[in-house]
C-alpha cells in the first residue's frame, strides 16, 4: 500500500481510544507517531482487563492494540518541567499534535495551543473531546457511551418502543471509532491546507458532534417534523411500508437483512423465489401504492416463508438476485466473510512476546491495498531510541532522568 502519510510526524498526548485511534490510522496510512504516556502507568487502557461482559484475562489486550498500533511509546513526567521541555523539543520536529486532555489539564500542563505553538507555530493542533471545545460542558470529561451513545441521540434512536431502557453500545469503542476516523480525516484536511498554504490550523472533533453527524438523517427529519426519530412500532414486520426492507428470521433462528427501497421493483422476482408465486398477482399488492398499503400483511408472507428453512437455503436462494440482501452475521462469523477476506479487512498480528492476534484493518485503502498495520508498543519501549537517538541525549542525561522520574 502507498504510505500516504510517510513523513508526517504526530506527537499525541491522550489515552483511552478516541484520539489514540485516530494517531493509529494515521500510523497504518504511513505516519510516524510518537505517543507520550504518564511515565508511571503509561495509558489508562494498559490497565483495562474487562470490557462488556468479556474479560481479557491474562490475554492480549486487543483494545490496546486497536488505538495504538504502529507507535512509538516514550513515558514523559510533563509535570516537570525537564519533562516539559523534552516535549516542546519533540514539538519542534512534529507536524501535528494531538490530545483528549480537558482544557484545565491542557492549561496546568502548559500544552494549550499557544503553549505548543510557542514551540512550532506551524503545528496543527488536534483536540478530541467528549462535547466539543465551548459551552457549559467544555472542561466535562465524557466517553463515547456518554457523548456519541447518550447525548448525540444514538441510544433513543435505536430504543425499541416497548423498551424501558435504550440498549448499550454494540461494541467497545463503538462511537470512539468512529470518532477517530473523523479526526484521522480532518488532520489529512488541515495538512493538506497547510501545504497549499501555509498555514496551520486547530481541529477540533468531539464524540457529542461525531454521534450527531452519524444520527443526522434522523435528526433532520426530527427537526422538520418535530418528532423525534424512534424504532418502528412493535410487531412491524419489515418496514411500515415496505415487506422488502427490513429483518426476517429463518428457520435456524439466523436473520436476514432486506433492503430493497423500491419494494414494488423487486416484489415479483422476490415473491418467486421465496416461492410464494400467488402472491405476485394478490390484488392487495398489485401497484405500488397497494403494496405500500398492505405492507404489513405483503410482510406477513414474507416472514412465514423465510421461518420454513434455515438460512443457509436462502444464502443459496438469493444469491446472484437483483434485490439487495444480507445475512446478519455476529462479530465472530464476520471473520469467514468472503468479502471481509478477499478485500483484507482483517490482519494478524504478534505481540512483542509473539502472541498471535486479529485486527480489523483500517476502512480506508489507496491503490486497492489494505493498510498493514504493525503491534502497539509497549509501555516506554522507544523511549530510550527517541531520547538519544532522536534528540541527541546521551546516555548520562537519560539516567538522570530516569532516576528523577523524569521518563519512564
Amino acid at each position: 500500500m502507498t504510505n500516504v502519510m510517510e513523513g508526517i510526524r504526530i506527537l499525541e498526548v491522550a489515552e483511552h481510544t478516541f484520539v489514540p485511534a485516530a494517531a493509529a490510522i494515521l500510523s497504518d496510512w504511513g505516519a510516524e507517531v510518537i505517543k507520550v504516556e504518564h511515565a508511571e502507568r503509561g495509558d489508562a487502557m494498559r490497565g483495562l482487563s474487562q470490557v462488556g461482559t468479556i474479560g481479557f484475562g491474562d490475554g492480549v489486550p486487543v483494545l490496546l492494540e486497536h488505538s495504538n498500533r504502529g507507535k512509538q511509546s516514550i513515558g514523559l513526567n510533563l509535570a516537570d518541567p525537564d519533562g516539559l521541555a523534552i516535549l516542546h523539543r519533540l514539538v519542534e520536529r512534529s507536524d501535528v499534535f494531538l490530545t483528549n486532555k480537558l482544557p484545565a489539564v491542557l492549561r496546568r500542563l502548559h500544552i494549550d495551543v499557544d503553549d505548543i505553538r510557542a514551540h512550532n507555530p506551524d503545528i496543527v493542533y488536534v483536540r478530541g473531546t467528549g462535547y466539543g471545545p465551548e459551552g457549559p460542558d467544555a472542561d466535562a470529561g465524557g466517553y463515547d457511551f456518554l457523548g456519541y451513545w447518550a447525548r448525540a441521540g444514538v441510544a433513543a434512536g435505536v430504543r425499541p418502543l416497548d423498551d424501558e431502557l435504550p440498549p448499550m453500545p454494540p461494541a467497545p469503542a463503538y462511537g470512539d471509532s468512529i470518532g477517530a476516523m473523523t479526526i484521522a480525516g480532518g488532520i489529512a484536511a488541515a495538512l493538506l491546507h497547510r501545504e497549499r498554504t501555509g498555514q496551520a490550523h486547530v481541529v477540533d472533533v468531539s464524540l457529542l458532534g461525531t454521534g450527531m453527524w452519524a444520527m443526522g438523517g434522523g435528526i433532520a427529519v426530527a427537526q422538520q417534523t418535530k418528532e423525534p426519530w424512534t424504532q418502528f412500532p412493535p410487531g412491524t414486520r419489515g418496514t411500515p411500508s415496505n415487506p422488502l426492507s427490513g429483518m426476517y428470521r429463518a428457520a435456524d433462528g439466523k436473520v436476514i437483512a432486506l433492503s430493497m427501497l423500491q419494494g414494488f421493483h423487486y416484489w415479483p422476482d422476490m415473491c418467486r423465489r421465496l416461492g410464494i408465486d400467488h402472491a405476485v398477482d394478490d390484488p392487495r399488492f398489485t401497484t405500488v401504492e397497494l403494496l405500500r398499503i398492505h405492507a404489513q400483511k405483503a410482510a406477513a408472507l414474507v416472514a412465514d416463508a423465510i421461518a420454513a428453512a434455515p438460512v443457509r437455503h436462502w444464502v443459496d436462494v438469493f444469491t446472484g438476485m437483483p434485490g439487495q440482501w444480507s445475512v446478519v452475521q455476529d462479530t465472530v462469523e464476520v471473520a469467514t466473510d468472503p468479502q471481509v477476506l478477499a478485500n483484507g479487512y482483517l490482519q494478524e498480528l504478534e505481540t512483542a512476546d509473539g502472541e498471535s492476534f486479529t485486527l480489523v484493518t483500517t476502512p480506508v485503502q489507496f491503490d486497492g491495498e489494505p493498510a498493514v498495520a504493525r503491534r502497539a508498543p509497549t509501555f516506554h519501549e522507544h523511549g530510550d531510541v527517541i531520547l538519544t537517538e532522536q534528540l541527541g541525549f546521551d546516555w548520562d542525561a537519560v539516567i538522570d532522568l530516569k532516576l528523577r522520574g523524569v521518563v519512564a
